[in-house]
Parts: structure tokens; C-alpha cells; sequence
């Protein structure tokens, strides 16, 4: 497997023999992996130009103890089976001392197993598996789960839009079901009935049965899981076939790409995610701003999760000063850190508690909805 190293704006200059170059010994290594090939490979490329913007952002203040940060990438095609051999060879090979996923929840917990297995930090960017963090306590996440962030979708459709009759449209991978569990989970204490669920594979791209279905149900509102590529025609389709009702989509959808695939369809999507595009947050601005002069497309929340994983690692490896392990999993869990996707600091089962981001498409571009902010809606589990 090809490895993509990069050392990001690592000059140093010396009085005496003026511009240098930056060798291997005097870099610090974050192992990275992403789908960079397959079906997830937009989300892959938006992670990773997120996680190299915080790379040149750190090392171009200095780097960290005085040495540059050297981001060590491979792609995991977002399937499992890659992720533990990546896991091992970002270990054994290239001596990581911090490992971050910017992937999906499969991977991600595939890794993070051999993560702590090795004893070296593993940090979830935004993969939503409940049981990730529960492979050790080395093992970190700076996203919601999917619990939490489908108990803010029943918030959102059945408090902020005041829609009671809900029909759930579940994708069949981690990601969709821990989203509709946590909404069920709160659907009653807003009031809301799900009136149906139904259930479509990752590989699924027509959805006429679900549509006609839907339509005979006549919902007030519809939660649906998915992420662009399922979401985009999912949305299209239903909208084709003159169901006007809200759309309530989750951080999966929280791309341009999906906008692009539904095109006007996309209008007036609602989604929960945590990225807030119209943020007057200087983190938030300055890293949408960043992001987007560097990459050429829009940032989105893939993109901030990995940018804020990244600068976490960085923030601790300058507390701990130093590169053993343990000291690393302290300073990691003594985090408290504000960056675009909010004020980073961890319960006891490497969790992260903040604010929900209700963005919604208006005019062709994601912009703010609402914000959810409720400390006991959204809290993590800790154990």
C-alpha cells in the first residue's frame, strides 16, 4: 500500500548555513488514515486536506517542542479489513506517537482496537460507533456519537419544527442505526409517533419502494440516515415524487456534494452536523476561510473533524512535552481546546460534549438553522 507522507511547511532557517531542510529525526509523526479510493472517497479527500491544513497551520507557528509535524496518511478504502493492517504498520513501521482517524465508524473501530492494544493515542474525528472509545482509554473522539446526534434530531423535528408524525428512513450500517436508536430513544418526550421505519443498504441508490411507501404514510416530517452519495439520490426521489414535507438528514449529508447530487431537490434540507457555516466564531471563520483557500472546494464537517482532531493531537503532544505514550493519554484527556467545531474536552470514556449545529440548505450552500444546546440531551455516556 502506498504511503503519502507529508511534511507540512517544515523550514528552518539557521544564521549560519540559511535555509535547511528538515529531515525525519527531527519530525514528530501522526499517523492518518482515510478513504481515499472507493465510495467514500470525497469524505476521504475532504478529511485529509483538513488534517494537512492543521499540519502547515501548526508547524508554520513553530511546529511543536521544536520540532515539525509529519502527517504519515494511508487510505483504508473505508473498510475494516484495511484498517488493521494500516493500524500495525503506522505502529511497528512508521513509529506514529499519536494515530487519528478521519473514517468511518468501521475502520475506525477496527483500528482503534490495535490502537490500544499498543498502547499509543488513537483519536476519532468524527466516526460515530458507540463502541470505539470502548476499546481502552486511549482511545478518543472529538464528534458526536450517533446516539447523541439522533436524541438532537428528535429535538430539532419534534420541539424546534414542532412535527409529531415521523416516518424514519434508516440506513443499514453503524452509522444509521446508532442515529435512529437515539432518536427513538427521545421521540416520545417531544411528542413524536414514528409512524414507520424503513431500512436501506449502503449500496442502495433507488429508492422507489421506500418513496411510494412514504407517500401512503403522509408524515409530518422525515428522518432519514444516509451520507451524500445515499442521501443526494434518496432526497431527489422523494421530492420527484411530491413529498414536500421537511427532510431531517444527519452530518452524513454534510457535504456539497450532496447539495450537488439533489440538486434543487437539496433545498430546505435540515440536518444536524458541527460545523456552523455562518459562525462568527474566529476558530470556525478562520478555519472555513483556510480550508477553502487551500483546498478549492467548501469545507464541511469531515473536514473541520479531522482539522480539529489533528490540532488536539498537537495541543497535547506541546503539554506533555514529550512523546511517551502515557503522558500523551493524559494530556489528551486534560484537553480543553476551542476550535471550529466547538470547545474540545473529554468525559471519562473519551467523549466530547458540545453543541449541535442545525445547518440548512438555502439558495444552493449550507447555512445556520439552529443550535441545540442542551447539556443533559447530549450528553455522552462515560463509561
Amino acid at each position: 500500500m502506498k504511503k503519502l507522507a507529508l511534511i507540512t511547511l517544515a523550514v528552518v532557517f539557521a544564521s549560519t548555513v540559511g535555509l535547511g531542510s528538515v529531515h525525519a529525526a527531527d519530525t514528530i509523526k501522526i499517523g492518518f488514515n482515510a478513504p481515499l479510493t472507493g465510495f467514500a472517497a470525497s469524505d476521504g479527500k475532504s478529511a485529509t486536506e483538513g488534517a494537512e491544513l492543521a499540519v502547515e497551520q501548526v508547524n508554520a507557528a513553530g511546529g511543536v517542542n521544536g520540532k515539525m509535524l509529519e502527517l504519515i496518511i494511508y487510505d483504508d478504502q473505508a473498510k475494516p479489513a484495511q484498517a488493521i493492517p494500516i493500524a500495525n504498520k503506522l505502529i511497528g513501521q512508521d513509529k506514529v506517537v499519536i494515530g487519528v482517524s478521519g473514517s468511518y465508524s468501521g475502520p475506525t473501530r477496527s483500528a482503534a482496537t490495535v490502537f490500544q492494544e499498543a498502547g499509543i493515542p488513537y483519536i476519532s474525528a468524527y466516526a460515530i460507533h458507540p463502541d470505539i472509545t470502548r476499546a481502552g482509554n486511549y482511545v478518543f473522539r472529538t464528534s458526536f456519537l450517533g446516539e447523541v446526534q439522533g436524541r438532537g434530531g428528535a429535538k430539532l423535528i419534534g420541539d424546534i419544527l414542532g412535527k409529531k408524525q415521523v416516518v424514519i428512513i434508516t440506513l443499514q450500517n453503524d452509522f444509521g442505526q446508532s442515529l435512529a436508536a437515539g432518536f427513538k430513544s427521545k421521540a416520545a418526550d417531544y411528542g413524536i409517533k414514528v409512524v414507520n421505519e424503513y431500512e436501506y443498504s449502503m449500496k442502495d441508490r433507488q429508492f422507489g419502494s421506500i418513496v411510494a411507501k412514504v407517500k401512503a404514510d403522509n408524515p409530518d416530517a422525515i428522518y432519514a440516515s444516509g451520507y451524500y452519495f445515499t442521501a443526494g439520490p434518496l432526497v431527489s426521489q422523494l421530492r420527484a415524487a411530491g413529498v414536500t414535507v421537511p427532510i431531517i438528514g444527519q452530518e452524513g449529508y454534510d457535504s456539497q456534494k450532496f447539495i450537488e447530487i439533489a440538486g434543487p431537490a437539496a433545498e430546505g434540507v435540515i440536518i444536524t452536523t458541527s460545523l456552523d457555516r455562518d459562525s462568527d466564531v474566529p476558530e470556525t471563520k478562520n478555519f472555513i476561510s483556510a480550508f477553502e483557500k487551500k483546498a478549492g472546494f467548501k469545507a464541511d464537517m469531515v473536514a473541520a473533524s479531522a482539522h480539529t482532531a489533528i490540532l488536539v493531537a498537537a495541543d497535547a503532544l506541546k503539554r506533555a512535552g514529550t512523546n511517551d505514550p502515557e503522558a500523551l493519554r493524559k494530556a489528551i484527556a486534560a484537553t480543553n481546546l476551542k476550535v471550529s467545531t466547538g470547545t474540545i474536552s473529554f468525559n471519562s470514556l473519551g467523549e466530547v460534549m458540545k453543541a449541535v449545529q442545525n445547518q440548512v440548505v438555502k439558495d444552493g450552500n449550507w447555512h445556520r438553522h439552529s443550535v441545540i444546546d442542551d447539556p443533559a440531551l447530549l450528553a455522552p455516556p462515560d463509561k
